[in-house]
């Protein structure tokens, strides 16, 4: 148990002494707004969505991170809008973040549209350092807690899509957040935690491979200063417009599995297990990821056919 508690206090401290990342998610590919605004209101109709993700099980104060979205497109106009909550919480940390997407759509060509977007969100920080197992007791660099700290941010992004493909580009968060010593009583020049600029390349095409069953190969790399570049690739089937099954590899950390059910033609189940490839598999039992996802009735008054992405 030391050991586990040593371990995730020795990667928190480093997370926030240096670069923070944002939240992860294995299956970003049923919520794309969360790293792309310009994905708000590309649908046809209006989409729901619930995720609740318990990271590194058995692992104490591991992330868990909550995300509630919806989007769609505003009717017989190109602006789609968006609003989104994130909860992510590791160790002694509590952040908590509302956004509110805006995209504006044009026809590039008879198969293409082309999507801007604006993200514009607000950041409550709160990180209770009573949680943490202090070792040299009085040390002030934890001696006050940061409470409420509100970092407001803005965000971009670009989409390019079909029926069948989709291309993008994003930034979500452009300003860089500084959390300073009035916090916690060190040094005028110490940081506690420091959020930097994550970008966001994420790519994917549906193949179908026969009239019952489709193949979507997909990838996201996210950078970021002072972190790892982070790769992801997956691939996913369709059988039959209900069942989707597939893996996901996110380069050098972890392998994924995924499995979903289009239970109606509005209501679709998900669910990810990620496992880690890195030493800190030997002390956790893997990631676990279960979403829903709930889409209304389209500006006809129609629902359509799901698509893939």
């Amino acid at each position: 148990m030391k050991n586990k508690i040593l371990v995730l206090s020795l990667m928190l401290l480093a997370g926030l002494s240096f670069a923070q990342q944002d939240a992860q998610f294995t299956q970003y590919m049923y919520n794309t707004n969360s790293v792309n605004p310009a994905y708000a209101g590309t649908k046809a109709g209006t989409s729901l969505f619930l995720l609740n993700r318990a990271q590194w099980v058995g692992l104490d104060g591991a992330p868990v991170t909550t995300n509630a979205s919806i989007h769609a497109p505003l009717n017989k106009s190109n602006v789609g809008l968006g609003l989104s909550i994130i909860n992510d919480k590791i160790g002694p940390s509590d952040e908590s973040s509302v956004a509110i997407d805006f995209s504006y759509t044009i026809l590039m060509s008879e198969n293409y549209k082309l999507s801007f977007g604006l993200k514009a969100s607000g950041n409550l920080l709160n990180i209770d350092f009573n949680k943490l197992n202090i070792y040299h007791q009085g040390d002030f660099s934890f001696e006050t807690n940061i409470n409420n700290k509100f970092s407001p941010n803005v965000g971009v992004g670009f989409y390019l899509f079909s029926d069948k493909s989709y291309i993008g580009l994003s930034a979500p968060n452009l300003f860089k957040t500084k959390h300073f010593d009035k916090y916690a009583n060190v040094g005028a020049n110490s940081i506690i935690a420091q959020e930097r600029v994550n970008y966001y390349l994420i790519a994917g095409h549906v193949f179908d491979l026969n009239s019952n069953v489709k193949f979507k190969p997909a990838l996201l790399t996210k950078a970021v200063q002072g972190a790892p570049l982070q790769i992801d690739v997956s691939g996913n089937f369709l059988f039959n417009e209900k069942f989707t099954a597939g893996l996901a590899y996110r380069w050098d950390i972890a392998v994924s599995a995924m499995v979903g059910f289009q239970v109606s033609d509005s209501f679709f189940i998900g669910y990810g297990y990620d496992m880690e490839t890195t030493r800190l598999a030997s002390y956790n039992s893997g990631t676990h990821e279960i979403f829903l996802k709930y889409d209304f009735f389209n500006r006809f008054g129609k629902i359509v056919s799901p698509r893939f992405f």
